[in-house]
C-alpha cells in the first residue's frame, strides 16, 4: 500500500511515517517545514526515514496546486492522511485569516487534487477542540459541534464538513478523527507538556492559565497512531471518531506528574484564563473501539515518563 500523509514531518506525522514504514508500506510525506516551529526539529524528526527506500518527501504547502499534482502524478497513492494544519487554539485568534486559509482552503485543495487522481480514501486529522465547551461528559460523536470558540476549532469543524461533502457528491471513504491532546516523543515545543519540562530544567517559571482545574484527555502519540493506522486499513463511508484516551488529569495535577517524573520542583506563575480555551476535554472512545479495535493502553503516568527520557535525551544531544 502507498500512502500519502500530509504533514508527515510533524509530530503526529512523523511517528505515523515510522511505523507505516516498519510494516512494508510506502510512504510519501508532504510537508511544508512551516516556521510555526524550528524547520530543523522537522527535519530531524524525518531522519531516520530519510535513508529507507520505500520513503520519499516532496517539500511543499497542501494549498499549492502544482505541488499536490506532482504528489498524485509521480505516486500510485492508496490512501491519504491529512495532518498538515496550522496548529493551535491560541495563535489562531491572532491569526484567523492564516488558519482559515491553511486549514480549510488547503484541505479543498488537496479534496479536489484527490477527485482528478482517483484517489478517494481520506483519513482526516480532526480536533477534539471541535466540542467547545460541550456540557456532555464524556465527548460523544454525535453530540452537536455548532459552537467552536476558537478559529482553529472552525476551521476543524469546516474540515470534516467539506470531507462529508466529498464522500456524497463524490463517494469518498472518509474517516475524520478527533485527536485529544496528543503528547510524547517529538511534540511540538510550544505544546504544555514539553514547554513545561523545558521551563522546569531552565528554572524558569511555567504559566499555569486559570486555576489549574481544567482537565484534559491526554493522548500518547502511540495510541493515536495505532489508531490512524487502523483507520487506513478500515476506511469506509463516512465517520467521525474520538481517539483519546478516555481518562482525564487537571492541570495542576499534570505539573505535579511532570516535576516527579523530572525529579524538580516547578515554579508556578498564574494567570488569568485565556480566550479559546477549553475547560475540559473527555473523549468517549466506545465508537473507535467498535469500529476500529482502537485500544489506546499507554497511562498518563507511563506516556509521560517515556516523554521525560526522549526529552532529557535530546537536550544531551543538544
Amino acid at each position: 500500500m502507498t500512502i500519502l500523509i500530509t504533514g508527515g514531518a510533524g509530530f503526529i506525522g512523523s511517528h505515523l511515517v515510522d511505523w507505516m514504514l516498519a510494516s512494508g508500506n510506502e510512504v510519501v510525506c508532504l510537508d511544508n517545514f512551516d516556521t510555526f516551529y524550528s524547520p530543523e526539529i522537522k527535519k530531524e524528526n524525518i531522519k531516520a526515514a530519510s535513508g529507507n527506500k520505500n520513503y520519499s518527501l516532496i517539500e511543499g504547502d497542501i494549498r499549492d496546486i502544482a505541488t499536490l499534482k506532482k504528489c498524485f502524478s509521480q505516486n500510485k497513492i492508496n490512501v491519504v492522511v491529512h495532518l498538515a494544519a496550522r496548529a493551535g487554539v491560541r495563535p489562531s485568534i491572532q491569526q484567523p485569516e492564516l488558519y482559515y486559509d491553511v486549514n480549510v482552503t488547503g484541505t479543498l485543495r488537496l479534496l479536489e487534487a484527490m477527485l482528478l487522481s482517483g484517489v478517494k480514501k481520506l483519513v482526516f486529522g480532526s480536533s477534539s477542540s471541535v466540542y467547545g465547551n460541550n456540557p456532555k461528559v464524556p465527548f460523544s460523536e454525535s453530540d452537536p459541534v455548532d459552537n467552536p470558540i476558537s478559529p482553529y476549532a472552525a476551521t476543524k469543524k469546516a474540515g470534516e464538513l467539506l470531507c462529508h461533502t466529498y464522500h456524497h457528491l463524490h463517494g469518498f471513504d472518509v474517516f475524520c478523527l478527533r485527536f485529544f491532546t496528543a503528547y510524547g516523543p517529538r511534540q511540538r515545543p510550544e505544546m504544555a507538556i514539553h514547554k513545561f519540562a523545558k521551563n522546569i530544567m531552565d528554572g524558569e517559571p511555567i504559566t499555569m492559565f486559570g486555576d489549574g482545574s481544567t482537565m484534559r484527555d491526554y493522548t500518547f502519540v502511540d495510541d493515536i497512531v495505532q489508531g490512524i493506522v487502523a483507520s487506513t486499513q478500515n476506511v469506509k463511508g463516512y465517520e467521525i471518531i474520538n481517539l483519546g484516551e478516555s481518562k482525564t488529569i487537571s492541570l495542576k495535577n499534570l505539573i505535579v506528574l511532570l516535576e516527579e517524573k523530572l525529579g524538580r520542583k516547578a515554579i508556578v506563575k498564574q494567570m488569568p484564563e485565556q480566550p479559546g480555551d477549553v475547560k475540559l476535554t473527555n473523549a468517549d472512545i466506545t465508537k473507535a473501539i467498535r469500529m476500529i479495535g482502537y485500544n489506546p493502553n499507554t497511562s498518563i503516568e507511563n506516556g509521560l515518563g517515556l516523554f521525560v527520557e526522549w526529552f532529557l535525551r535530546e537536550r544531551k544531544i543538544q
